[in-house]
């Protein structure tokens, strides 16, 4: 994990940028939703403060939940076989990995995220709860939502045991990963059969959860109940990726006589 903060550590230029693409985004994305919550009224029961809150928290965890950055080196030695001599080491490679990530993730939060919501709550004004207890609850379900986004990232990476060039898949799972996560509007406001389908994915686990639960939109026993959703998550994306690691390996070995 600390060697995951040290890598990420080292592009402070790159953070930097993308805090500032990130308050661009963000003041285009409230000023749109905003407008729209002030013509309906009636905005998927978000007003204006509740809506600021989902757009700047949302730009604020893109660093940390990224759909489509690396996994370091891992996505290389896939490709080209390397991955063999991971077998070979004693340490895991999901958990070895997962632990890295989840010190890239923690390095975004100083120079990116937190200053992402500052700038919200400053120039928008959010709607965040004034207890304590939605921020400890909400601090778990981010937790979570990186580990999942992890997860889902993994399996792709890992397809690439199969298939010579994962580009392809990277895109589909971004365009479809953003929009199921309700990057670009709320998952609360998708049509019910929409909504279903999002709701069977691991997507909403890794943005709109955690937003909710840190926002105060949900409380008590519901947002416990997400929380237990992406616990769920969590476990069937590791099972999934340990069974196409395992795959993966077996494959290898039989290449390679």
């Amino acid at each position: 994990m600390g060697a995951g903060f040290r890598r990420q550590w080292q592009y402070k230029m790159a953070m930097f940028a993308g805090l500032f693409t990130n308050c661009v985004f963000g003041f285009v994305r409230a000023a749109v939703l905003a407008a729209a919550v002030d013509a309906a009224g009636d905005f998927g029961g978000y007003d204006r403060g509740s809506v600021g809150a989902y757009v700047w928290l949302s730009q604020g965890l893109l660093g940390a939940v990224q759909f489509m950055g690396p996994l370091g080196p891992l996505d290389d030695r896939v490709k080209n076989g390397d991955i063999a001599i991971d077998f070979l080491r004693p340490v895991d490679i999901q958990c070895g990995y997962l632990a890295d990530d989840l010190g890239r993730a923690a390095c975004t939060f100083l120079p990116r995220g937190v200053p992402s919501v500052l700038v919200g709550t400053l120039t928008f004004g959010l709607a965040m709860p004034v207890t304590p207890g939605p921020y400890l609850l909400g601090a778990v379900s981010v937790l979570l939502a990186v580990v999942i986004s992890f997860l889902c990232r993994f399996l792709v990476v890992l397809i690439g045991f199969w298939v010579v060039e994962t580009r392809g898949i990277r895109v589909l799972y971004y365009a479809a990963g953003t929009f199921l996560a309700g990057l670009f509007v709320p998952v609360h406001m998708f049509p019910s059969w929409l909504g279903a389908i999002a709701a069977a994915t691991p997507f909403p686990s890794i943005l709109q959860s955690p937003i909710d639960v840190l926002s105060g939109r949900i409380t008590g026993a519901e947002a416990l109940s997400v929380v237990g959703i992406q616990v769920f998550w969590v476990v069937v994306t590791a099972i999934a990726g340990r069974v196409l690691l395992v795959a993966g390996r077996r494959r290898l070995e039989v290449q390679g006589g």
